[in-house]
């Protein structure tokens, strides 16, 4: 057997709240499907949906999403006038630059390149 992966699902307070913004920096329409269950089909990329959760964010995420935006800078300063903060600033090492930013909700993402 050979699994595939058909969503990627955050836990949050706000599915509508967030789920717009990450419509807005990966493409799509957000769809809620529910008060507590919301998603955006991104084009080229898996379904990433949002549920509803009692309890809020307390530590680093254990996974987060890597995103190639063409100049990390110029896409951190996008994503930060949507709603993300930055974590620290860009980072040059042998493989590229990236910048780690945190979701409206403070889940951790970074733009990469290289």
């Amino acid at each position: 057997m050979r699994a595939v992966v058909s969503e990627i699902v955050f836990d949050c307070a706000d599915p509508a709240g967030l789920v717009r913004f990450w419509a807005a920096l990966l493409g799509g329409e957000p769809v809620d499907r529910s008060p507590g269950w919301s998603y955006v089909e991104p084009p080229g990329f898996v379904r990433v949906a949002f549920q509803r959760v009692p309890e809020g964010k307390t530590a680093k995420n254990r996974l987060h999403l890597d995103l190639e935006g063409g100049d990390v800078a110029a896409a951190a300063e996008t994503a930060v006038r949507l709603g993300a903060t930055r974590v620290g600033g860009v980072v040059t090492d042998a493989q590229g630059d990236f910048q780690v930013l945190r979701d409206p909700e403070g889940n951790e993402f970074c733009f990469v390149s290289g």
